[in-house]
């Protein structure tokens, strides 16, 4: 049986044109299986949340929620490499720690003015996990929308 280099359907031996699509059969089922390719993901929403599949999200809610305790935990164990829902909440959450990095920079050379600024980093925290337990990939206000980890 060969296999459709344009749909990827399954076509019997010795017909010339798929059933499916009506283009013409003419490569090896080998060759047919590279050249056909898995329609891409849906695009982002309006206000940026990626779609996810629900499957990735109930199998990596925990790596997920920890990309915001413990950024590096994803990193190391390599599940952001695994799942695309632990990689878009590692970034957020990398980027997160970077944000309270430069926090208490301005905290310490404003002599603690700056430290209100915990508090927005605070927010975003609770949002990124709100996010995690509502299997949403959304990025977080201000600061959600850079990529680190690729």
């Amino acid at each position: 049986m060969a296999i459709c280099a344009s749909c990827g359907g399954e076509v019997r031996d010795g017909v010339q044109f798929c059933p499916a699509c009506g283009k013409p059969v003419g490569a090896p089922a080998a060759q047919a299986q590279q050249q056909y390719q898995a329609p891409p993901p849906p695009p982002p929403s309006e206000d940026g949340e990626i779609p996810a599949d629900p499957n990735d999200v109930a199998q990596n809610k925990t790596m997920a929620i920890l990309a915001y305790i413990i950024f590096f935990i994803p990193l190391i164990t390599g599940d952001h490499k695994k799942s695309p829902f632990v990689k878009f909440h590692t970034n957020q959450g990398t980027i997160l720690f970077f944000l309270e990095i430069v926090i208490t920079i301005v905290a310490t050379v404003t002599c603690g003015i700056g430290s209100i600024l915990y508090i927005a980093a605070l927010v975003f925290w609770i949002i990124g996990i709100m996010n995690v337990v509502n299997g949403k990939m959304k990025p977080l206000p201000l600061i959600g929308k850079f990529q680190i980890i690729k």
